[in-house]
Order: structure tokens, then sequence, then C-alpha cells
């Protein structure tokens, strides 16, 4: 069930039986020369479909913008500063709260976003008071960082899968769109790894995008195998949530 393409009727509706909504929150930067700029907002929001095709569960629009300050200095990379993401998030939830959510679970796909995010929470749990029955929880779940997906990437790409322009994101963005499949050739095979301060000090150590991986490994076919762990995974992680 998806948030916009809802009336306000069914939203009223459906809060009579859950006060939980997932938000897909992802960014707009780079995944090196392969991947995809959207890949951090459309993994989260092709996972949190998936889940509502298996029970009823409301569907916010995903923030597609997160904080990639340091992805600068790569062409079509857009950022939020920190304290706008947690601008956005903190409305966002003020919004659906004074509607009568009360479980406010963000699938994340960019791992810049867990700092001005959790920080949100905080300003959340102590600015929105909440009613005596419950007040707001927040959830930020990761969904890379699954053991289920963490021990297939290591099954199929072993020391390829990286941390930045992954195998695994790279081939999940690739089954929700193949027709937006790159193949292209790694120079060298598996990038190397290191520290990044800022946005220069990545295109000078990483010039094309890529930290410790080898997306041209990246299949529709494992991305359609990363699916159904993330669904499964995060739809029961969901559920034990609705009870706190």
């Amino acid at each position: 069930m998806q948030l916009s393409l809802s009336t306000w009727q069914e939203v009223e509706s459906y809060l009579t039986h859950s006060t939980g909504i997932i938000i897909p929150i992802g960014s707009t930067e780079q995944h090196g020369p392969n991947g995809l700029i959207g890949t951090d907002a459309i993994c989260p929001r092709k996972i949190a479909a998936g889940m509502a095709e298996v029970e009823q569960i409301l569907i916010a629009p995903t923030i597609n913008y997160g904080m990639s300050l340091h992805h600068m200095a790569f062409t079509g990379t857009v950022t939020l500063k920190p304290a706008t993401l947690m601008r956005v998030v903190y409305d966002v939830v003020e919004s659906l709260y004074q509607h009568g959510f009360r479980h406010f679970y963000f699938l994340n796909g960019h791992g810049g976003n867990i700092a001005p995010v959790t920080a949100a929470f905080s300003e959340i749990y102590t600015e929105i008071k909440g009613d005596d029955i419950q007040p707001p929880r927040c959830r930020l779940s990761n969904w890379w960082r699954d053991d289920s997906i963490a021990a297939l990437a290591a099954e199929l790409y072993h020391g390829a899968e990286g941390h930045h322009a992954t195998v695994s994101e790279v081939a999940l963005s690739y089954y929700a769109y193949p027709e937006a499949v790159k193949q292209v050739a790694m120079t060298p095979e598996i990038a190397p790894t290191g520290e990044i301060y800022d946005a220069v000090s990545f295109r000078r150590s990483f010039p094309d995008g890529r930290i410790g991986s080898n997306p041209a490994l990246a299949s529709i076919e494992d991305g359609e195998r990363f699916y159904q762990l993330a669904v499964d995974s995060l739809l029961a992680d969901y559920k034990t949530f609705l009870n706190q």
C-alpha cells in the first residue's frame, strides 16, 4: 500500500489496525562506473515494495536525497547537509505523528545517512513528547547490514564486494531496473580501499568512485537473491518493531 497512491480515507482506515509506516530513504550519488546514481534510493524502495506485497504495510514516498557531501566531486551527485536531512526526517515524522502514526521504520540504503538520521531520532524523542498511550518510536534499518545479505555477498564475490559501489547494491538496483544494466570494464578489477575525508580526497584516492569493489560482477539474477533475502529479513524485523 503506497501512501502516494492512497486517498486520505484509505490512510485513515489503515490507522485503525496499524500505527506503523515504512519510509525508504537513500541518496542521489555516484556509484562507480556501472552503478546507477539512484542506487541507494532504488534498493530500499524496491525492498519496501516487496514487503508490502507480503503484508498490508503502508509505504511512504522515498526520501531520495541524503547526506552525500563526500561524493560531490563526482558529477550528478546531489546532497543534503546533515542539518537539512535531520530537519527533513523530523518534519516527516512530526507530520505523520499528528495523523496517528507511532512507529516510523526508516529503510535505509546509504551509510552517510546513519549519523544524521539517528541524531534526528534523538531530537524527535526529546521534542515530540507523544501521548500517554504511545510516544513516537523510530528505527533505522540498513538493508545491506543484514547477516544473510553479508553471507551471500561473501559467498558470491569473496573479496570483491567492497565498501562503496558494492556488487550487492549494484545487483539489486539492476534487478529493480533491468533496462538500466551497464556493461563497463573495471581497472583495476577490484578497487583499492582506504580512508576518505572529503569530496576532494575521495576523488583523488578513488578516481572511478569505487572503494574495494568489483561491481562488474553484478547481475540481475544475484540482485533477485539479495532482494528476496532482504524482504524476508526486514519484514521480520519490522513486525518485531511494531510491538515496541
